[in-house]
């Protein structure tokens, strides 16, 4: 029997990196060892970025529609062909609708297999939001489309790199609505769904941050009444419950990340989007200045509280740079290793 978790792997936006990124992450063999991948996209794209990529005459393509029928086997790469893109009508870093629809479908597609058994964890590449949308799919991100189509409404974003882990209170809103977001009952459910997140990469007891909202966490209700009236609420509940909660209030957000990145937590609760994104970012993605590009562009996104396993890139579709053979693909090998932990400790 072989026990390797089948990782279905959607190919993001045509016109963005998604499928260089999937090209060269497969081009590894020793991907094969762990799991056994299969694209979900169009096949005439992945050819076509093999070429880009310099893999021709190294690696082939076996388009299939079924999960069976994959070969999963080194050098071959599989992908559920959607026969979703006219690669003649497709160009790199375009927003289309074409594209729009096609990174939809293939998001869609992967949630069906996953939600059916056919596969055992899920791995996106980025789509556009301003092309779904003018496909006519008005969803603010992958989050929020795998929320819909499991009927999951108890979900939060879990960042990582490395040993840094961060979840959300809230993501896709205005920084004013994010505060309003800031309740008892939201941050004690991400606090929860956090806990048992890390359960799911076998963190067998999690230690656990929770960042405040304000400045020095309000000073006592100086500068907000966030961490008062809601915040320390929702951590005395989770302690209750047996959740630990190392310094047992909340943690001032100008020294959460330096405590997470001392091994003092195993992940943190942040309240508000770029709380989360911005230390992640500075210590994922690495800029060489003097040869102007990116040396690292690497963060794994992982929606947890779905039935389903998913985890993401965490950048977007490279428009600038689509086509040329230069996306890195480390974000999406993290995000596939991420993936297989948790199918592995299901």
């Amino acid at each position: 029997m072989d026990n390797r978790p089948i990782v279905g792997i959607t190919m993001g936006d045509p016109a963005g990196n998604g499928p260089e990124l999937s090209v060269k992450a497969l081009a590894d063999p020793n991907v094969y060892e762990k799991c056994r991948p299969i694209v979900i996209g169009d096949a005439n794209c992945i050819e076509a970025a093999i070429k880009i990529v310099g893999r021709g005459g190294q690696l082939k393509v076996n388009g299939v529609k079924e999960v069976k029928d994959a070969l999963f086997q080194p050098g071959t790469i599989d992908v559920y062909d959607m026969e979703m893109v006219d690669i003649e009508k497709r160009v790199y870093g375009k927003v289309s609708a074409m594209c729009g629809e096609a990174a939809f479908q293939y998001v869609k597609k992967v949630i069906e297999l996953a939600m059916a058994g056919e596969v055992d964890a899920t791995v996106t590449n980025a789509l556009n939001k301003e092309a779904i949308n003018l496909a006519g799919h008005h969803y603010s991100g992958h989050t929020e489309i795998y929320a819909h189509y499991t009927n999951t409404e108890k979900y939060t974003m879990m960042l990582a790199h490395e040993d840094l882990r961060v979840v959300h209170v809230s993501t896709h809103v205005s920084l004013r609505q994010a505060c309003g977001q800031v309740k008892k009952d939201r941050v004690l459910e991400v606090i929860r769904i956090a806990n048992e997140g890390c359960k799911a990469l076998g963190i067998r007891e999690p230690k656990i941050g929770v960042a405040g909202l304000n400045p020095h966490c309000g000073e006592n209700g100086m500068f907000g009444r966030e961490e008062i009236d809601e915040i320390q609420p929702a951590i005395d509940d989770a302690l209750a419950e047996g959740i630990h909660i190392p310094e047992k209030k909340p943690t001032p957000p100008d020294t959460v990340f330096s405590k997470a990145l001392g091994g003092w937590y195993d992940i943190v609760v942040v309240m508000y989007h770029d709380q989360g994104h911005i230390p992640l970012k500075v210590k994922g993605f690495v800029y060489n200045c003097e040869k102007q590009r990116w040396d690292a562009v690497a963060g794994v996104n992982v929606t947890l509280g779905l039935p389903v396993i998913r985890a993401s890139v965490d950048h977007g579709t490279g428009f600038g740079h689509a086509g040329d053979g230069s996306a890195n693909e480390l974000s999406l090998v993290n995000a596939m290793d991420y993936a297989i932990r948790m199918a592995n400790n299901k």
